[in-house]
């Protein structure tokens, strides 16, 4: 989500990205999308008023949770490339070092825009 920015995700294009074991990657929690997803469900079904029993909407929340339990894991991030690996965090100083040293040399692209003033 906007946390993937805040730490400088793939689409600022950084150098190395590297996962912990326990880092889960999603726009948003599981939890957070399937209720998101079941008041719109529940909101189209009030409008033609039709009931939706708690069990009917705990059976469409479930898949979800499914998936965002599944796809936002570091081991299927990582098995599609979209970081660098997963690093065992007693490891973390020794491979931000390194990752530090393999950029330190490396050439500084022009930019095509101009300073930007906050």
């Amino acid at each position: 989500g906007a946390g993937n920015y805040g730490m400088c995700g793939r689409a600022f294009g950084p150098r190395f990205l590297w996962m912990w074991p326990n880092a889960r990657i999603s726009v948003m929690g599981g939890e957070q999308a399937a209720t998101v997803l079941a008041t719109v469900k529940r909101a189209q079904m009030d409008a033609k008023n039709i009931p939706w029993a708690k069990e009917e909407e705990d059976k469409f929340r479930a898949p979800i949770l499914d998936q965002y339990e599944t796809q936002g894991h570091p081991y299927y991030a990582s098995a599609r490339l979209w970081d660098d690996g997963i690093i065992d965090p007693a490891d973390t100083r020794k491979v931000v070092a390194l990752s530090l040293a393999a950029t330190a040399g490396a050439p500084i692209s022009e930019t095509s825009y101009g300073i930007f003033r906050m």
